[in-house]
């Protein structure tokens, strides 16, 4: 029996100088902590509730709203409850967050990448946007596209037409667009999928070519197939209908977009962008000056150097702090309440101003931004999973 003891107080002995044991015991006890305090503020903030005569809950959610709102993706009427209503301003951050992230990348990773021009001029003005865009605050660059930039539009009687495919005037752009939401929707779907599909392909192409030296042609007749398919989806099944100018002024037909939505998506881009340009050169440089001399030798040109071989390597430098960017541009999305888009906030401060519940407005607006934001984080932590080295 001593034996057995013995060897009990050893095994104890031996958890407590486990690093292991004390890595998992300290998350516990975090937890613990933090579900106590969690606990702690939740049932104080009942108790003051409880006292001013109501209870935490959100059945007033199911209340009508009574108030109009100017934009909505989906249809919405003033009766219509304050969850719809919330529903149409995450309908419109999300529109401001996705054609942000989509822009912004583009952007971004074009001003990074002529940051390494050999064209003087290019090269300076990439630095120039940089160096300026990021030392002025998003607020104000949302007043100065608002005001200063579509503000001065002329009025709609004297609108500006852009090849008789667009119009713009100071209440907003129009667009050609599908005849139909479902269409609309499954334009977007075609285009996605065939993003993906494309990628797909082109990692495929890639790997075969890189171990065999040769080979291919299958992937590439595959990308073109790819592309026409999309091409004809987007060209004969979309129903395009064009905007039409009207005799006194305004436009008929095609999607019109707000002068509010266009200048926080311009606001957005182009300062989220100037912070993407910079981990983009960051990531470039990252990558070593002999790839870039062996890729030379092998006589290809500064395009194809950057394409083919310094581009994919910065993507593993590249990639983990876009995240971070990518969730700023989603919590900033909320400033465009300031020159009154409809997004979540906005209509959410409506909310808690009509129906005094501020505390259960203000977690539903909390737990909307973390569940986009874990989304993002998914995203990008299963594409940077895709372009890191795999060790064998």
């Amino acid at each position: 029996m001593a034996h057995d003891s013995g060897s009990k107080t050893f095994d104890l002995k031996a958890m407590l100088r486990d690093e292991r044991f004390w890595k998992i015991a300290f998350q516990v006890i975090t937890l613990i902590v933090v579900l106590l305090l969690l606990s702690f503020f939740l049932g104080n903030l009942n108790r003051n509730l409880i006292q001013q005569g109501r209870a935490f809950g959100f059945s007033f959610l199911r209340n009508p709203a009574g108030f109009s709102i100017g934009e909505s993706l989906i249809q919405y009427r003033p009766n219509d409850p304050y969850w719809r209503a919330l529903m149409v301003g995450l309908g419109n951050t999300l529109t401001l967050v996705v054609g942000g992230i989509v822009l912004t990348t583009l952007l971004g990773v074009v001003a990074g990448v002529a940051s390494f021009s050999k064209n003087w001029l290019l090269q300076k003005l990439s630095r120039l946007y940089v160096g300026l865009v990021q030392n002025i605050p998003l607020l104000l660059q949302l007043f100065f596209w608002y005001f200063a930039i579509f503000g001065a539009l002329p009025r709609p009687e004297a609108q500006i037409g852009v090849l008789g495919l667009a119009f713009l005037n100071n209440r907003g752009v129009y667009i050609p667009w599908a005849s139909s939401a479902l269409l609309a929707v499954l334009g977007i779907a075609a285009t996605v999928g065939a993003a993906i599909a494309a990628l797909y392909l082109w990692r495929w192409r890639t790997k075969i070519r890189i171990e065999t030296g040769v080979g291919g042609q299958a992937q590439s007749i595959a990308l073109a197939v790819v592309g026409l398919v999309w091409l004809a989806i987007i060209t004969l099944g979309m129903d395009w209908t064009i905007p039409e100018g009207v005799e006194g002024g305004g436009v008929t037909g095609g999607l019109r977009l707000s002068r509010e939505y266009v200048a926080s998506l311009t606001a957005l881009v182009f300062y989220t962008s100037a912070f993407v340009a910079e981990i983009v050169r960051a990531g470039i440089q990252s990558v070593s000056k002999g790839q870039w001399e062996a890729a030379r030798t092998l006589g290809l040109n500064a395009g194809m150097v950057m394409r083919l071989v310094v581009f994919p390597q910065a993507l593993r430098v590249i990639i983990p702090p876009m995240n971070s960017q990518y969730m700023n541009l989603t919590k900033n999305s909320s400033l465009a309440f300031a020159i009154a888009f409809p997004e979540i906030y906005s209509i959410a401060t409506t909310t808690y101003n009509q129906t005094g519940r501020p505390v259960e407005v203000f977690v539903v607006m909390m737990a909307t931004y973390l569940t986009l934001c874990l989304l993002i984080t998914v995203v990008m932590n299963q594409f940077n999973r895709s372009v890191q080295f795999k060790e064998r």
